[in-house]
């Protein structure tokens, strides 16, 4: 199956269980492989990542199914803090 990569361009991204994560701007490829390895996101949910940046990189590997949004695993639990004493 082929599709346009920019159809991908603006979609939100939410994880499996309903969060929002941000919206896709760009995709990352391998030219040798030609394949996509990553979705490059912004207007990232600052109640998921701490970051100070304008966006991430999102690991293709985490995407369960791209749409007309794009579905992510949740992996934002892993990456929780705790508060460590």
């Amino acid at each position: 199956m082929y599709t346009e990569l920019r159809s991908y361009f603006d979609r939100d991204i939410y994880t499996n269980t309903g969060i929002y994560v941000g919206k896709v701007v760009d995709l990352l490829i391998d030219v040798e492989s030609q394949s996509v390895t990553g979705i490059v996101a912004n207007n990232i949910n600052r109640d998921v990542f701490d970051i100070s940046g304008d966006g991430i990189i999102l690991p293709y590997r985490w995407v369960i199914s791209a749409a007309d949004i794009v579905l992510i695993r949740d992996v934002i639990r892993k990456f929780e803090r705790t508060d460590l004493d």
